[in-house]
């Protein structure tokens, strides 16, 4: 009976399958031509997230041109915010912006438990028409942002390129921050809860900036509310594969693996087989191939998808970028991705 499951979510629970799935992040986005015609429809991204029409269509555009092992719904990590009192904004080429930075413990203590049925039913209905349309060809994915970095969005109001808000409030207020980051780590784990309760099989957390954190502070403001969501989550949905993406995440792997995470998410910069000799046996791994290689030839992709194969073997293993997929990346190269991660045992063998 396992057998008929999806790829994917046979691969992220340990089982033996007979080869790497593979899907990217980002994958459904701006590299395609048939979202950049339905942007210029629709130019608002919050209406593209939050219009369960819209969403549904957009997850689906890379799974009816590429058959990814993974459907991901299309969202953002910030849309749960309304449902706690915070409102954002998306703006094209900026991205996302914080109407009102929290910065007082007032704030903080007007924040509303988070109540995805009520506040998100869109996220709910896409999910499981995504489960409807693609049965056991792909498993369907869903995804939170982790406690630190919401509250770097909330705290900073933009994307940083030093975290000095937050970071001056964590070593000025660090009580303040903990109740912040509290907060997010019930509601992010109530968010996915509802997510798997909708149709999600495997769930990510992105922790985009905890890379941006000294090893010790990593563990006081990211690690320990990351591990919060995982425990709830597991409390409730322990069959549920989990996993954790940080981006410049090479001086944190093994404490990404102590949070109780089943995948560790690896970016570009660390070497597979490196990777995987500092990480436990029982920890799977996603990645890690450069979503720069996408700007090469076909025959590169293919060569870094092999060898990033090669590394992994004898763990569990599901082929990824190691972020997102860039915005002006040939799309017909996002095509050799996926064909050469599909074809990647024909070349590399059998694992041993």
């Amino acid at each position: 009976m396992s057998d008929s499951l999806p790829l994917l979510l046979r691969a992220a629970r340990g089982e033996s399958v007979e080869r790497p799935p593979v899907w990217m992040m980002r994958q459904a986005g701006r590299y395609m031509k048939v979202y950049r015609d339905l942007r210029e429809r629709h130019p608002s991204f919050r209406e593209r997230s939050e219009n369960p029409d819209l969403s549904y269509e957009i997850s689906m555009q890379p799974f009816e041109a590429f058959q990814p092992d993974g459907v991901i719904l299309f969202s953002d990590i910030l849309t749960p915010l309304p449902g706690m009192g915070i409102d954002f904004d998306i703006v094209e080429s900026k991205g996302p912006l914080i109407n009102d930075p929290i910065r007082s413990l007032a704030q903080v203590e007007a924040l509303q438990p988070l109540n995805p049925t009520e506040s998100m039913p869109f996220v709910g209905d896409v999910l499981g028409r995504l489960r409807e349309s693609v049965g056991n060809q792909a498993a369907v994915l869903g995804f939170v942002g982790a406690p630190w970095t919401l509250a770097a969005y909330v705290v900073e109001g933009k994307s940083s390129k030093n975290y000095a808000v937050i970071k001056a409030m964590a070593f000025q207020e660090p009580e303040l921050l903990h109740r912040l980051l509290s907060h997010f780590a019930e509601s992010i784990a109530s968010y996915l809860r509802y997510q798997i309760d909708s149709g999600a099989q495997v769930v990510q957390m992105f922790d985009s900036w905890a890379g941006q954190l000294s090893p010790a502070d990593y563990d006081t403001f990211a690690a320990p509310y990351q591990r919060r969501v995982v425990e709830l989550v597991k409390q409730t949905h322990p069959d549920t594969p989990f996993i954790l993406y940080i981006s410049g995440s090479a001086g944190v792997i093994e404490r990404m693996a102590q949070t109780g995470v089943d995948i560790i998410s690896l970016d570009w910069t660390v070497d597979m087989a490196e990777a995987c000799a500092r990480l436990p046996q029982h920890i799977g791994v996603q990645g890690n191939v450069d979503p720069g290689l996408l700007f090469g030839t076909p025959e590169a992709i293919r060569d870094r998808i092999d060898d990033t194969v090669r590394k992994a073997r004898g763990r569990r293993h599901i082929l990824n970028l190691g972020h997102g997929i860039l915005p002006g990346t040939p799309e017909a190269n996002g095509h050799a991705f996926f064909e050469a991660g599909k074809s990647v045992m024909d070349r590399v063998g059998a694992a041993a």
